[in-house]
């Protein structure tokens, strides 16, 4: 609970809310049967999505081609997207040392929205490889604008730091509307906003596979980014280049975040809500963890789209909202929480 560092981001951000806590799993047993449990668990939610929808895929005449052209990527585009967004919320919390951070409360989607909007405006008929690139860019510039800032300012309370964070992404937010209604491209933004998968179609998901990449990454580098959840000072004293670390993990982050902002859309609270609820029941070691935090994510955004799905049949609700909800939800429990420990 002592700051590791005098002008690291560590500083900025550690408090009581924020210590590891001490894992309670061997690495030995990394694979048990919970996790095999858990594994059967998710893979009945991926078989369910693929059979839950408006049309009917078995009475149909062309059903099996429609289920290969929808059901099959939009299935797929759950299972990248979903672990993707919770392992970076996993991946930034560790490099900020603060469990209320993640893309969508630091203002990295905001960045990657406004990416994308300029690439629309500029490049009207650019491909979406271009437009991954711009938003990407731009997730990468804004995530480090956010670590540039906590490494400048001391503040107390764990809590202030997504709150600031969530200013920035107002900031940048209002900021992409005024661009947007001058160029009239608000009723695009509007689209990007309302992230869903009803759009999710054979052609067009495949760009999801590169966060399938990173995810391989955020596993192969865990435990640098364990040492470097100690603090630049203890990463530093150990020999681990802490700034190399922390640039690693920002654009791993940046990538999964402009990718899935471009083709699912903002998917918010993701990356905040499953790896607090794995570290509650598992501690905080990172390797042991990343398999649960997959697939833990990859069922929360599957239940989630399978209720916007059938809850107003045959219309659909976006998934971001339902995500929203559940989000803010947490969100509030784990401030109680953290209140009532300090």
């Amino acid at each position: 609970m002592t700051a590791p560092s005098q002008d690291g981001v560590a500083t900025a951000t550690t408090s009581a809310p924020t210590a590891p806590r001490r894992s309670r799993v061997p690495k030995a047993r990394l694979f048990t049967w919970p996790l095999l449990l858990g594994l059967l668990g998710t893979s009945a939610l991926v078989a369910l999505s693929l059979f839950v929808g408006v049309y009917d895929i078995f009475g149909a005449e062309d059903g099996g081609h429609m289920f290969v052209v929808t059901r099959i990527p939009r299935t797929i585009a759950l299972v990248l997207a979903g672990a993707a967004m919770a392992m970076c919320g996993l991946v930034m919390q560790l490099l900020t040392q603060n469990r209320f951070v993640e893309p969508t409360t630091t203002g990295t989607t905001e960045w990657a929205g406004l990416g994308l909007l300029g690439i629309m405006i500029l490049m009207p008929e650019a491909s979406l490889v271009t437009k991954m690139i711009g938003a990407v860019v731009m997730a990468f510039v804004g995530t480090m604008v956010f670590f540039a800032f906590l490494r400048r300012v001391t503040l107390k309370s764990s809590v202030i730091v997504p709150i600031v964070g969530m200013m920035l992404a107002a900031v940048v937010g209002a900021f992409s509307s005024y661009i947007a209604l001058s160029t009239n491209m608000l009723q695009s933004m509007g689209i990007w906003f309302a992230g869903s998968f009803t759009s999710i179609l054979r052609g067009q998901y495949e760009p999801l596979w590169i966060v399938g990449i990173v995810i391989v990454v955020v596993f192969v580098v865990a435990d640098r980014f364990t040492v470097a959840g100690l603090g630049e000072e203890i990463a530093t004293n150990v020999g681990l280049n802490y700034r190399r670390v922390l640039l690693i993990g920002t654009g791993l982050i940046a990538v999964a975040t402009g990718v899935v902002t471009v083709v699912v859309g903002n998917l918010p609270f993701l990356g905040l809500i499953v790896p607090n609820v794995v570290s509650m029941f598992r501690g905080d070691d990172l390797r042991s963890n990343l398999p649960w935090v997959c697939l833990t994510g990859i069922s929360v955004v599957t239940v989630c789209d399978l209720i916007g799905r059938v809850v107003i049949m045959p219309f659909e609700i976006p998934v971001s909202l339902i995500l929203a909800v559940v989000g803010a939800v947490v969100f509030i429990i784990l401030l109680l929480r953290g209140r009532r420990r300090a």
